[in-house]
């Protein structure tokens, strides 16, 4: 694999396309989680840790593929339209670009803070304009652990979006994250069973606020 500039190899942003046409929940134990809202959503234990990937297929209905891009990488708007960031913005690390991300958790717990690389991309397949977004977890010594917020090490993200064929979107998205700290698992992973969906159904309703903005 060739790493493209930003850490991601070519053949990343080709397996999230090919999820997207094609869902890869064979030849593991990927279970049905719930369906909502035009949403089906899969998780798939890691036996060392405890916690679940999460795989999500679906349409999200009046959101055009490209503002559902420009909307996901808007770190400023998102400021705005998701109620747990506490901060979030980029900043130049030795020639990379990478971003902080703060998340408030509920009392007593400790926020949650990430440091990551993500890049988008569109790709052409057989035709079909996708849009890509890859993120991961990175770590520089210009943004060092702070006293009272836990790092999360473990962050892993992908999106892919095309068209339904109508004015909507259809997406795919992994996402897995460790947070760490003295939370039990089965916390972690309600509160990740019902913040996906709820992440999507804000992203979709942060689309219709974008366009009025614009």
């Amino acid at each position: 694999m060739d790493p493209v500039a930003g850490g991601f190899s070519v053949e990343q942003f080709r397996e999230a396309c090919a999820e997207l046409q094609q869902p890869a929940l064979a030849g593991a134990d990927w279970q049905l989680l719930m369906e909502t809202l035009g949403i089906s959503i899969y998780r798939l234990l890691d036996q060392q840790t405890g916690l679940y990937e999460y795989k999500v297929f679906g349409v999200l209905e009046e959101c055009p593929p490209a503002l559902l891009a420009d909307v996901y990488m808007d770190l400023v708007y998102r400021k705005q339209w998701d109620q747990y960031v506490k901060e979030l913005y980029e900043k130049e690390c030795d020639g990379k670009t990478v971003v902080y991300w703060e998340v408030k958790y509920p009392f007593p717990m400790s926020n949650r803070d990430y440091v990551y690389i993500r890049q988008r991309r569109e790709l052409d397949v057989e035709g079909r304009k996708i849009h890509v977004v890859l993120a991961q977890s990175t770590s520089v010594p210009q943004l060092a652990e702070r006293p009272g917020v836990i790092r999360v090490k473990g962050y892993k993200q992908s999106l892919a979006i095309e068209s339904d064929g109508k004015k909507g979107s259809k997406v795919f998205m992994y996402y897995f994250d460790n947070p760490g700290g003295q939370i039990p698992s089965w916390l972690i992973n309600w509160a990740a069973k019902n913040g996906v969906p709820n992440f999507l159904k804000d992203m979709a309703k942060a689309c219709q606020n974008y366009l009025k903005k614009a």
